[in-house]
């Protein structure tokens, strides 16, 4: 089997969509341990919002195929001195196999190449610490910096709890 990265067009947003939604939320996301499902109902993205992160050229959504099939993808989004990373995912059926290591690393490589920057931040829901714990792994430090569960707005889905909030976590890249 072949994998094969590549940058999202507006033509992905659909399938795209599907991926994200499976992995996040709802019953196909329970299959995986990525799920948010206990925290959030709702969607988690929709075709129209991901047409319009793709359409801003700070904006890349990175594609990761096995053969023709989509089965990750990782939304990087450029700023003056850092990159944010965000929606990472991976197919439910195919989690904790290898490929979330080998999109991060691979989201990780196209920032440094393509944006010359070399850190990366991220913001991961507070209570999801076996995620945390993952990308601690992977390099990334909690910097103990908050911010705010955008509560009220639909977009980011509907909350299962009061007391969510994002930690900020950051890498540096040393190539």
């Amino acid at each position: 089997m072949s994998e094969s990265f590549r940058i999202a067009v507006p033509g992905d947003a659909e399938s795209l969509s599907r991926l994200v939604n499976s992995a996040y939320r709802g019953e196909a996301s329970k299959r995986g341990w990525t799920t948010e499902a206990g925290l959030l109902g709702g969607q988690r993205t929709d075709p129209d919002t991901l047409r319009s992160l793709i359409s801003v050229n700070s904006n890349a959504i990175l594609l990761m195929h096995r053969d023709a099939d989509l089965i990750g993808c990782v939304l990087l989004q450029q700023k003056t001195q850092s990159a944010y990373l965000g929606m990472l995912t991976v197919l439910p059926d195919l989690q904790a196999g290898g490929i979330g290591r080998r999109l991060l690393a691979a989201a990780e490589d196209w920032v440094f190449e393509n944006w010359l920057l070399r850190l990366i931040e991220m913001t991961v829901i507070r209570q999801r610490s076996e995620l945390i714990v993952w990308y601690e792994r992977r390099g990334y430090v909690n910097t103990h910096r908050t911010e705010p569960f955008p509560y009220g707005d639909e977009k980011f889905g509907l909350p299962k709890r009061p007391d969510l909030e994002f930690v900020v976590l950051e890498k540096h890249l040393c190539r």
